[in-house]
């Protein structure tokens, strides 16, 4: 049998428009000769909808829009959709996959493992298949399985989430090809780990797996597509391209199919998976143009790189607003970046507007001196500024801070927090320079010199970020540890070879400022742990690591 894996961009709630996409995969893929098209988890309304399931009128949709689409469908095709339950208990809703045959559903099977780890919330929502089922589909015995369905192979976890295995459970009903719709995002690394899994089910179980996942933003979460097919014996026989639309074909006899060529580096994969959102939450947002606050800094330069990618130097504007103590090759290096990305760019500077706040303030603040407040004074200047731009030209702010700064509060509250998307809120400090080289790969985009200068916000004289913070390679190191790899500050010092008072202040520097993240603009999920969705901690807490 030749299977289409065919994968697009769903937004939620856009049910006409994903219908439309799903109808011109099917017609590609039976154009093509293929006899059965596979489509993604949930992509007739989009994943994840959160809690538009509790909206009837949205679960309705779901309803009447798969009717229609099975009406139009030019070939069998497997369609992910929210579809009601009727059993008088637990949750009304299923996370469904329908086969759609001759104008109608003739089969569907619903998710059996429904996560509520990291950013899935799904058994707060869905009702659990009881059991899973089988299909005979000409020459082949189908077996149909949901994202999370797949990952818990006790041939290939140390330890299970789930008591049930529905892979094994439709295997032992007969099936001749295992197949799994998925709306998985992506992280660093988590591309290995997913095709080493698929290899591990498809040898245990000697079938073939078909396994056709999401692409696109949606919010914080990034898929990448990159559908698979196994043969039975673990082969890679076809898959689809990282990050956009496609449809390539796979046949169960003579175990082939089309391989797409794939990033083969991973900063190229996540520099990918950066545009990828950062379009898509804007374009999905209403918006079409963006804003950047062009310090002459490496993380806003590579923001408006990322920017520039993914929506067009048209549509990208820069900010240069250089204040007191902004350096000239820090306005240089703006322009610099500016010019070679040919995004346009106004110098707004905040000099005499941050003199005119000093001295209305001046009577309350009395004799205090200048501290911090001075600093943060001027990073909330620019984000007037910016958001001012943003309200007269309709113009998404996308704010420019990195993980390392976020994790420990190095950023300030209505200032250069300010923003619609934080894009490289994910990335850790001494990645975003590895993202900086790979932007100047080919050419240089991001000044050298910007590359090679201390990083400083430039708030007083002669300020260096490391007057403030450990050595970045220290400082990520430490945030990797404690927020990706949940590892006590003991832990930490003992592996590393840290400090305890290093690793302990840092960890209660990330604690403390949870209130800052709280009300900072959504990022991008890039790591196995981002701050924001995926990761509610407490606000009014006194736990000390």
């Amino acid at each position: 049998m030749k299977i289409a894996l065919a994968q697009f961009n769903p937004t939620i709630g856009d049910f006409s428009g994903n219908a439309a996409s799903i109808l011109k995969l099917a017609a590609e893929a039976q154009a093509r000769g293929a006899e059965l098209a596979v489509f993604t988890e949930l992509c007739l309304c989009g994943y994840p909808p959160q809690d538009l399931l509790e909206r009837p009128s949205f679960v309705d949709r779901n309803r009447d829009e798969l009717q229609k689409l099975a009406k139009a469908l030019p070939l069998p095709s497997i369609v992910g959709y929210a579809g009601a339950v009727k059993n008088g208990r637990g949750k009304s809703v299923a996370n469904k996959a329908a086969l759609v045959r001759d104008g109608a559903v003739v089969f569907e099977q619903s998710k059996m493992l429904l996560p509520t780890y990291d950013v899935f919330d799904e058994s707060r929502y869905f009702h659990a298949a009881e059991s899973q089922f089988t299909f005979a589909f000409g020459p082949e015995t189908l077996g149909i399985t949901i994202c999370e369905d797949a990952w818990n192979d006790v041939g290939f976890w140390p330890k299970q989430l789930y008591e049930r295995d529905p892979i094994t459970e439709i295997v032992e009903k007969g099936s001749s090809v295992i197949i799994n719709i998925s709306a998985s995002p992506y992280n660093l690394d988590k591309r290995a780990l997913r095709v080493d899994m698929l290899r591990s089910i498809a040898l245990r179980h000697r079938r073939p797996v078909v396994y056709v996942n999401q692409f696109g933003g949606n919010d914080s979460l990034i898929f990448d597509g990159a559908s698979l097919a196994l043969t039975a014996e673990g082969k890679i026989a076809a898959q689809g391209l990282a990050f956009e639309q496609d449809l390539v074909l796979f046949d169960t006899v003579t175990g082939k199919g089309e391989i797409h060529e794939q990033p083969s580096e991973e900063i190229a994969y996540a520099y990918a998976a950066l545009v990828t959102g950062a379009r898509d939450y804007v374009r999905k947002c209403g918006f079409s143009k963006v804003l950047i606050g062009l310090s002459g800094g490496i993380d806003s330069a590579v923001v408006a790189a990322i920017a520039v990618d993914a929506l067009g130097a048209e549509n990208v504007l820069g900010v240069s607003m250089p204040g007191p103590f902004s350096s000239e090759g820090s306005k240089t290096d703006a322009q610099a970046v500016a010019k070679h990305l040919g995004i346009k760019c106004l110098t707004l500077a905040i000099s005499d507007v941050f003199d005119a706040y000093r001295k209305a303030l001046a009577p309350a603040f009395g004799e205090r001196g200048a501290d911090v407040t001075e600093e943060n004074l001027q990073a909330r200047v620019r984000g007037n500024y910016l958001m001012a731009l943003s309200n007269k030209f309709g113009s998404m702010v996308l704010s420019t801070g990195n993980k390392s700064e976020l994790a420990v509060g190095y950023c300030t509250l209505y200032g250069d927090m300010a923003g619609g998307l934080a894009v490289i809120s994910d990335v850790p400090k001494q990645m975003v320079y590895e993202l900086a080289r790979w932007i100047n790969r080919e050419r240089e985009v991001i000044p050298q010199a910007t590359i090679d200068k201390p990083p400083s916000a430039e708030l007083r004289p002669n300020q260096k970020d490391e007057d403030s913070l450990p050595p970045y390679p220290v400082l990520d190191c430490v945030l990797k540890a404690y927020i990706e790899d949940l590892l006590c500050p003991e832990q930490i010092a003992e592996k590393y070879g840290f400090e305890l008072k290093l690793v302990r202040d840092i960890a209660l520097l990330v604690d403390r400022n949870e209130y800052k993240r709280k009300q900072a603009a959504p990022g991008l999920k890039i790591t196995s742990r981002a701050f924001g969705f995926g990761r509610p901690f407490p606000i009014a807490q006194r736990f000390v690591p």
